[in-house]
Order: C-alpha cells, then structure tokens, then sequence
C-alpha cells in the first residue's frame, strides 16, 4: 500500500482538505504523500495501466477528465498542475482564485527530490515527504554498480521514437545505475529522434527499449522487430525497460533503480 494511504498520525491542522491532481506524476506523488480522505481526485492517467505505477490504487479513487467544470465541482482547496496540464482548466481555475500549485518535469533526481519535499509540505506531510527521499536514496545506492565495474554503453528509446539524452532524469538513473549514455553521439541534446539507419551505421552497445504494456505496440517496439537489425545482432544487444518507469520521478525512480539493475545484470549474464 502506499505510504500515505497508511495509518499515521492527522495531519497538520491547516492542511488542504480536498486536493485535485491533474497529472500522472503528481497523482503517484500525491497517493505516497497524503491521507487519502485528503484526495478529491486524481488524473484519469492514474488508471491508464500503460502509463501509470498505481492504477490498481487509482480505481478506487475519484478522478476527472482535467475539465475546469469538474475540477470546480469538487470545491477543492488546492489543485496540483504540470506545465503540461491543460491551459484552459489552469486559466479558469486562475481567474476563480482556486489555489493552484505548478509543477515542472524535473530534469534530475535532486529536483525530483525537492519535489517530493514540496508535496509533502504542501499537503501537511513533511515527516512522509523526508521518508520517501530516504527511500529513494536507499534505492539508488543499491542500484550503483560495484566498484571497478566499467559502465555499459547505451541508448534508451522513449515511446513514440524519442531517445532521451543528458540533463534528463531517466539519464541520470541510467548513469547512476552503471550505464553510459551516449544519446550525444547521435546529435542528441535533451530529447531526439534517432533513426533506424543511425542505429545500424553505429549501434550502441545496448539499446534499452521501452517495453509497452501488454497488447500494445510502441515505435521502439516496432523497430527493435526490424529485419534489418539482424545485421548488428552481434555489436548490440537489446533490453527491455518498462514504459511506465520512464516519465516521472519521486516513488517511481525506487521501481526504475530496480529495473535498470535487472537490466544490467541480465546483460552482464548474457555477456559471460
């Protein structure tokens, strides 16, 4: 169960009492963080299994659709938004003076850590928001390779085709957990699209592909069954990293340490 769901202590007197997400990431940050009588809704994301580490959570939960007309109906006394949100719900939300609060994407862990710091206070939990932090750091030392070990060279592929490069969260967990990104030898900054022709002129060691939810089919998914790849079979080897462990941080980064370790550790076994 998630830690704020548990059986604690109240929370602070001024406190929010009704609280709205209106974004995936901040749903699974709010679901650690609060009391649940402190939830008026999440995201309809929270329910999406192919995005979304609580969706089993999330259905017992209410949820809107991000319309303005929803979230006002809700009467909530703090409303949690992305840049990502919808404007037009931000706006009016805005002009009714309902307290809102914004969140960016954070592009490393110790911005996702201060984001989970702010959600906690936010909701009148500091003491959960501390104890997920630790959390997380226990997670990402676990998931540091031993010493001496050589990191292994790879690219990540994003849904939709994207490749993820340096300054991004999920780059910093593949460094942190014994991978080398090498996004930029194929001209990538932040965020690009590498084609499939780059890959076969110069293939990474490992290419971590987003493996999607059961029954569907991603980009990466499509190119990593290419007949073409046949030719680099011996230069590069594939793995999966589940799509869901790439968008957000907070809790999330405790369950992507773990897969990237076992993705590490498979290739390492199949390299012996």
């Amino acid at each position: 169960m998630a830690a704020g769901l548990a059986a604690l202590p109240a929370r602070a007197a001024t406190a929010p009492r009704r609280v709205v997400s209106l974004n995936n990431c901040l749903d699974t940050l709010l679901v650690h963080l609060a009391d649940r009588g402190q939830i008026a809704a999440l995201s309809h994301y929270a329910r999406e299994r192919e995005g979304s580490t609580i969706a089993d959570l999330a259905l017992t939960l209410p949820f809107t659709w991000e319309t303005a007309e929803e979230v006002i109906a809700l009467r909530p006394d703090l409303v949690l938004t992305s840049e990502h949100s919808a404007l037009a719900t931000r706006n009016a939300l805005k002009r009714l003076g309902v307290p809102v609060e914004r969140f960016k994407v954070p592009g490393s862990v110790a911005e996702s850590q201060e984001q989970v710091r702010r959600m906690a206070r936010l909701v009148g939990r500091p003491d959960r928001g501390e104890a997920l932090v630790a959390r997380i750091d226990a997670a990402l030392a676990a998931a540091a390779p031993p010493k001496g070990v050589a990191p292994i060279e790879a690219l990540l592929y994003q849904p939709n085709g994207f490749a993820a490069g340096e300054g991004t969260l999920v780059s910093e967990m593949m460094t942190r957990a014994g991978f080398t990104n090498v996004a930029a030898r194929y001209g990538l900054k932040r965020w690009g699209n590498v084609p499939l022709e780059r890959l076969l002129a110069d293939p990474p060691r490992v290419l971590l592909a987003g493996a999607p939810a059961p029954g569907a089919r991603s980009w990466a998914d499509r190119v990593m069954t290419h007949p073409a790849l046949k030719a680099v079979a011996g230069r590069m080897t594939v793995a999966s990293f589940p799509e869901k462990l790439m968008f957000c941080g907070g809790p999330v980064l405790i369950q992507s340490a773990q897969a990237l370790v076992e993705a590490r550790r498979a290739l390492l076994r199949s390299a012996a």
